[in-house]
């Protein structure tokens, strides 16, 4: 008890020195050993992520890569900025990347893979900088063992998340850039450096257009200025006004995105306000635990059951108010920091925290992704105790710590090793899901529409059918596993799950045109045209129902009206190959084959392997 205490007092010390050790941190003397830490630590990084960076797209990497038409072209990156709608989420920055990504190296997986660990490593130098700055006792611990904990790797290992990482980068560079023109650290001098808060800004800004979960920084920035002062001067409220302001509006606008455009609406997210405090509170102790023990990290995590009606669920957050309450009524003794480094903790999550709806929360509150910037105040926290405590001891106790050190390192960075396989592909992760977590009712759906894209339909029915008994009344799951039925030949099963999707979900589009596929396919061209016009009604901007819709009026002969529909589905999906061959049968059996060999190429460009495009062309008239 003694020791702990010692150790606070000496964390407290360091907390309340306003300008602490001034030359070392920015002499000439000090930059070959500073770039030498910042060596080891990108050095350790790569290692840690070798895995990942030799995986390959998961799961909706298809809407952010595979399939996002806006990164082929120019006019592509002009819709990433000007178009919200063009791309999942308005996170501009971020697309711009993937589109630069893209149009270097195409669809090889390696480069987004090796940029988000760059990224990552980026991330990780800046806090250390941003540490030492603030004279953290083992400042360079902390930010290895943030780099290195297998709780980043759904961040690095995922290209979808590179705007985790890109944010992280752009909002750790603003907050250094902000405490050298607050005039907080080693090289403070007297007075303001007005370009280092035009800087500060700029990154700030870009941060947010790479992911607005940054816009918590000018509050942490707030919280570590007052644990330096003891105080929160006007001038640093009229500083950090211009980038909450703006932090909010970019972040209004990601939650717009997220309940029109993403579908974060529905019975999902109808929770009552105490429901959600209850995940919030649940939710701090999950990251904080995941933190000390990173045991069975997985992708998906079970959702949890929040009742309103159960007392023990009320423990979590009065256990985080108790904790805050303790910490604020004992800082005089104690010291800021330990406070400061929890409500940095707590303030970065919030937008995380269930308060505010994500699409993500249909089927789990909590992800390791979540924590990726938040993680960084209780790490430091950790170490700088346990390094404070290690000083008070002597060189013996110095050798001993680093020694301990090391070995934390050497554990993380194996976890971390063995965390990044699990991202070797979309089949490897979601069967290590199911394998963690047997509920995942996302993870069956998605390894079966994975298996039924592999040819291998009876092992996608079993997922669906798996994932039906976890949720009957799952309308999506009845219309995937109808499309399976119906490719293995049941259509009397196929039809049953489909009139089933609808009954639960009326009005679904993508029903209508899978129900209107398995009439076309028995030659009911009638109630095949129903359904596709009735899919065309709900969503006209839905391209599929347009080709099919076209494919049965070609069936019937109405080659014009045909050709009409295929036209508007490339007018909403230019890369829609299948579409680009259909209408390049059409008009080649008009006569027009100059055109139709046009539509030919653009199929093959788009799928290399589609053999009808390459013979279409072969042909000596270039039509079939």
């Amino acid at each position: 008890m003694t020791r702990r205490r010692t150790a606070r007092r000496q964390v407290s010390a360091t907390a309340r020195r306003s300008t602490p050790a001034p030359a070392r941190a920015s002499s000439a003397s000090d930059a070959p050993q500073v770039a030498a830490a910042a060596g080891a630590l990108v050095l350790l990084i790569l290692l840690a992520y070798w895995p990942a960076m030799q995986g390959g797209f998961i799961w909706d990497d298809d809407q952010y890569v595979t399939r996002n038409a806006a990164l082929q072209t120019m006019n592509g990156l002009a819709r990433i900025w000007l178009e919200p709608g063009a791309v999942p989420q308005y996170y501009p920055l971020t697309f711009t990347t993937l589109w630069v990504n893209y149009q270097m190296s195409g669809l090889a997986p390696g480069p987004y893979h090796v940029t988000n660990v760059v990224l990552h490593a980026l991330t990780a130098v800046l806090f250390w900088l941003i540490l030492r700055r603030l004279a953290f006792p083992g400042a360079w611990l902390a930010a290895a063992i943030f780099a290195l904990h297998p709780v980043q790797v759904e961040s690095v290992a995922w290209i979808s998340e590179r705007k985790n990482v890109l944010s992280g980068a752009l909002g750790l560079g603003a907050m250094l850039a902000y405490l050298r023109f607050a005039g907080e650290g080693a090289d403070a001098r007297g007075g303001s450096d007005r370009s280092m808060y035009a800087l500060a800004l700029t990154l700030f800004a870009l941060a947010l257009l790479a992911k607005t979960v940054t816009c918590t920084i000018p509050i942490v920035i707030a919280l570590v200025l007052w644990w330096k002062r003891g105080r929160i001067g006007v001038d640093d409220v009229r500083s950090l006004a211009p980038m909450l302001l703006l932090g909010l509006a970019l972040g209004c606008v990601t939650i717009w995105m997220e309940q029109q455009h993403v579908g974060a609406r529905g019975a999902s997210w109808d929770l009552s306000f105490v429901e959600r405090t209850l995940i919030a509170g649940r939710a701090l102790w999950f990251y904080a635990w995941a933190l000390v023990w990173p045991n069975d990290l997985t992708f998906i995590y079970p959702r949890w059951d929040i009742d309103a009606g159960r007392a023990w669920q009320y423990l979590f957050p009065l256990g985080a108010a108790a904790l805050a309450l303790g910490l604020l009524l004992g800082h005089r003794r104690i010291g800021r920091g330990p406070l400061v480094a929890v409500s940095c903790f707590a303030v970065t999550l919030a937008p995380a925290l269930g308060f505010i709806d994500v699409y993500p929360m249909r089927y789990t509150f909590v992800a390791d992704h979540y924590q990726y910037l938040a993680s960084a105040a209780l790490i430091a926290l950790v170490v700088a105790l346990a390094a404070s405590a290690v000083r008070r001891f002597g060189s013996a106790a110095r050798t001993i710590g680093t020694v301990i050190g090391a070995l934390v390192l050497v554990v993380l960075m194996s976890l971390t090793w063995r965390q990044g396989h699990i991202y070797a592909d979309e089949g490897t992760l979601w069967r290590d899901t199911i394998a963690k977590n047997p509920g995942a009712v996302m993870a069956h759906i998605n390894l079966g529409m994975l298996l039924h894209g592999q040819g291998r339909l009876d092992d996608a029915a079993e997922q669906f059918s798996a994932a039906l008994q976890l949720a009957p009344t799952d309308a999506e799951i009845h219309d995937n596993l109808g499309v399976t039925r119906a490719a293995l030949g049941d259509r009397d099963a196929a039809r049953t799950h489909f009139e089933e999707a609808l009954r639960l979900a009326p009005g679904t589009p993508g029903t209508y045109n899978n129900l209107g596929n398995l009439f076309a396919s028995t030659g009911q061209f009638a109630e095949a045209l129903g359904h596709y016009e009735e899919a065309v009604r709900l969503a006209p901007g839905y391209a599929d129902p347009r080709n099919n819709l076209a494919n049965v009026l070609a069936q019937q002969g109405r080659v014009d009206e045909a050709i009409a529909q295929y036209r508007v589905a490339l007018q909403l999906d230019p890369n829609y190959a299948a579409a680009h061959y259909n209408l390049g049968v059409m008009l080649a059996d008009r006569g027009d084959t100059r055109e139709a060999a046009e539509h030919f190429r653009t199929t093959l460009q788009i799928n290399p392997g589609h053999a009808q495009a390459r013979a279409a062309l072969a042909a000596p008239t270039g039509a079939p």
